[in-house]
């Protein structure tokens, strides 16, 4: 991932299908482990706590012996008794203190990484283009940057944390009752590696049933995000009973494989706490007898007893933290994908510049294309055409024809098989997609709002652009209206998608958007299609102003909006079958003339006709 504003990038992976092999193993939280390094003073600090506080946990049994032996075996002394409990008070303090500072060190890592990641996984899904999106839900990956980061942040803020420290304190338990008893401790290292084998075999059957139960949940989401998306269509059509139904099956399947998950690691927590406190019980035994004999004192049994306790609950916790591990190694492989996607489309190592100032001219050579959902099919075949600056070309033709698909490739979210585009005489493989864009203006179909308020979504065109600019815009629009007459005016919140406004009201932003954008080539795709009649002549008009003195491709369906055009371009089945005006198209009887037969006449045509 190249170097951007912001956090340090995170570890990529280079190729999803090297993703198969490393969902086996803890190995995808390297990625987690190298963002972490880009914190070191935070990082060292947590360690240290990690440290301080394990070890005074390991302090407190020693603490024990010393009142049992030294205390109370000086004939319970007062003085003697209080002066090792002045010990263990210390011993306390320094751990709740290390406690704190580890707690707050661990937990601030844990959400500046999940902070990290989202910002690199959207950032690098902001650079794909839309052939992604093809095969790939949004609503899926939404999922993953919600649950699959929070499942990061416990891992990095508690999981690692406790499996740390109860690694540390295991080792330095096991040393410690070696230097308490030898003979009991080398009984307890024999009886680990017995742990660690049950270990290995339910770990492994845990992660595959782990990355299952992810993509379960992330399921789920998708399908909320649907559901809730098209609420209206779903009650309009009664459908609610189904969507209950498909989303009960998704949340008993999920349910399903939580249950094996849980049954895999109650089953591994059951039979490793056994082997450990079942070998821990034996050795206190076998401890309890050379205290009798007088081998050892009654201090040293007390403390090994309270550290074989702290060990077999370091190496009992260790199983149950392994299964987090497991889910995080699992949710960070799966967010590893996302930041491991390239785009296909991006700038070469030397973009060509475009001529400044721009000229507007849009140029198709020969081109072809297939969409890479669909490489039987072509979507354009051997299309050329030249669009001159100021000139204002319409693309018509029956749906399928192909003229959509012409846009994508004119702001070059796509590139042709074959054929060349070209935008003022220079390749756009050859030049910077930013600077592409940056001369293109587009009036969608749908005016595409934001959940955010009128003024952002206006100067989405030009981000810098002032309020009286707004307003200018705004007005050129037909828009200035309706806009002063909302409630906060400028900053009203439109709503999800612009809900609060009209089909209009909604289109005429999105023309005033492209006002201020202020390009010299204007793509507008339908602008005018889904409109009511007033709509629609505030919206002609408001599109006329726009596309004076611009280089302007215009596809409708309505043939009314495009008789004024310069030339009009009929496609079919992703060619170009005629061109020229409206009236000589309209007399040669061709496609052009049967379509706009069946617009204009369709009123006058008699059962017969």
């Amino acid at each position: 991932m190249e170097p951007a504003a912001g956090p340090a990038p995170l570890a990529q992976t280079p190729d999803i299908a090297a993703e198969a092999p490393r969902r086996r193993s803890l190995s995808p939280l390297v990625m987690i482990w190298r963002q972490l390094l880009n914190y070191p003073g935070r990082l060292v600090t947590a360690g240290l706590a990690l440290i301080v506080t394990a070890s005074a946990t390991l302090a407190i049994p020693a603490g024990f012996r010393l009142v049992i032996d030294r205390g109370f075996g000086n004939g319970g002394n007062p003085a003697d008794i209080g002066r090792w409990f002045e010990y263990l008070l210390l011993i306390v303090t320094v751990l709740a203190i290390g406690t704190a500072v580890r707690f707050y060190s661990v937990s601030w890592l844990g959400e500046r990484v999940v902070a990290d990641v989202r910002l690199a996984v959207q950032g690098n899904l902001l650079r794909l283009s839309p052939s992604f999106f093809e095969e790939n839900s949004p609503k899926e990956i939404a999922s993953r940057m919600t649950a699959d980061t929070a499942i990061v942040e416990q891992v990095v803020g508690s999981t690692v944390s406790v499996a740390l420290r109860n690694a540390i304190m295991a080792v330095g338990g096991v040393i410690y009752l070696f230097a308490l008893a030898p003979q009991l401790t080398l009984g307890l290292v024999i009886a680990i590696p017995v742990v660690i084998l049950p270990i290995a075999f339910f770990g492994r059957k845990l992660r595959t049933v782990s990355r299952t139960s992810q993509d379960r949940v992330a399921d789920i989401g998708a399908l909320v995000a649907e559901v809730l998306g098209a609420l209206r269509v779903v009650q309009a059509f009664n459908q609610e009973k189904r969507e209950a139904g498909r989303f009960g099956a998704a949340v008993e399947r999920t349910f399903e494989v939580a249950k094996r998950r849980i049954m895999i690691r109650a089953v591994m927590t059951a039979v490793i706490m056994f082997l450990i406190f079942g070998s821990i019980t034996l050795l206190m035994w076998r401890g309890a007898i050379d205290v009798a004999n007088g081998v050892i004192s009654g201090g040293t049994i007390a403390a090994f007893v309270v550290t074989g306790g702290i060990v077999a609950g370091a190496f009992g916790s260790l199983t149950e933290v392994y299964g987090d591990l497991v889910r995080g190694a699992g949710a960070a492989s799966r967010l590893a994908e996302l930041l491991g996607e390239r785009p296909l489309i991006a700038a070469p190592t030397r973009p060509l510049a475009l001529p400044s100032p721009p000229r507007g001219q849009i140029a198709f050579e020969r081109v072809t294309f297939r969409y890479p959902s669909r490489p039987q099919q072509a979507s354009v075949r051997e299309f050329s055409l030249t669009v001159e600056p100021g000139e204002t070309v319409a693309i018509v033709g029956p749906s399928g024809a192909g003229k959509s698909t012409l846009f994508l490739l004119a702001e070059r979210f796509y590139d042709p098989q074959t054929g060349v585009i070209k935008i003022d005489g220079v390749p756009l493989t050859s030049a910077d997609p930013e600077e592409v864009r940056r001369r293109i203006a587009l009036v969608p179909q749908e005016g595409v709002l934001f959940a955010a308020d009128a003024r952002d979504n206006l100067r989405y065109g030009r981000w810098d652009a002032s309020d009286e600019q707004i307003w200018e815009a705004a007005r050129a629009a037909n828009a200035e209206t309706f806009l002063r007459e909302l409630p906060q005016g400028l900053d009203t919140f439109l709503g999800e998608g612009g809900a609060r406004l009209s089909g209009g009201q909604r289109q005429r932003l999105a023309i005033a958007r492209a006002i201020l954008r202020d390009a010299p080539i204007l793509l507008l795709d339908e602008a005018t299609s889904a409109l009511d009649a007033e709509s629609e002549r505030l919206v002609q008009d408001a599109l006329d102003r726009l596309m004076a003195d611009r280089t302007t491709l215009v596809i409708a369906h309505r043939l009314a909006t495009v008789r004024q055009a310069d030339r009009i371009v009929v496609m079919d089945e992703g060619r170009i079958v005629e061109e020229g005006t409206h009236e000589r198209l309209s007399a040669a009887g061709g496609l052009y003339a049967r379509l706009a037969a069946l617009q204009f006449d369709a009123p006058h045509i008699t059962p017969h006709g």
